[in-house]
């Protein structure tokens, strides 16, 4: 749960990193900003911030903006009424951002999770994305990533999202912000 305030605080923050990145958004664009807090109330930790450009029965297209060492915490895309659920391609435009998907564990990790919430993220084979790098996941893939320590901006090109059927391994996860005056 976030107040109006730090909505509107986030959403000017991330247009500033969309600038850095040379992403323009029409005026409409800059007032949907999502600011997802996942329902934990500690956005600079745990949080994500996006536009989605278009979600349709075949496709989508998001800007991704995560504020210094801000965490998309581990979910995945599970199948949904006959579709095999999401594949999602993610491109670091600006910064850097650590990928974890199942795998070899990076014997160091560039990234850590937020402090009491580290029994929810399981899978450590790192993927490091920096601009102009991208990285294919499939469908039901377990994943969750974290921005450097000057945040990124990352471009994700999908098939349908369908964000309300996604599944976070930590189960205080909600992904649908709430936000209080």
């Amino acid at each position: 749960m976030i107040t109006a305030e730090q909505l509107a605080t986030a959403r000017q923050r991330a247009l500033e990193y969309f600038r850095r990145a040379g992403i323009v958004l029409t005026p409409e664009e800059q007032a949907s900003i999502e600011v997802a807090d996942f329902g934990l109330g500690d956005l600079e930790r745990t949080g994500l911030e996006l536009v989605t450009y278009v979600n349709t029965e075949r496709c989508c297209a998001k800007e991704l903006v995560l504020f210094p060492r801000q965490t998309c915490p581990e979910h995945w895309h599970p199948p949904v009424d006959g579709d095999p659920g999401k594949e999602e391609t993610f491109r670091c435009r600006w910064g850097e951002v650590y990928l974890y998907v199942p795998g070899e564990p990076a014997p160091h990790p560039k990234a850590t999770p937020p402090a009491g919430r580290e029994a929810y993220y399981t899978v450590w084979h790192e993927i490091v994305l920096r601009p102009g790098d991208q990285y294919t996941l499939a469908p039901n893939t377990p994943h969750w990533f974290q921005a450097g320590d000057e945040g990124a901006v990352v471009s994700e090109f999908s098939t349908r999202s369908r964000d309300e059927a996604d599944i976070f391994r930590d189960p205080e996860i909600q992904r649908i912000t709430q936000v209080v005056p």
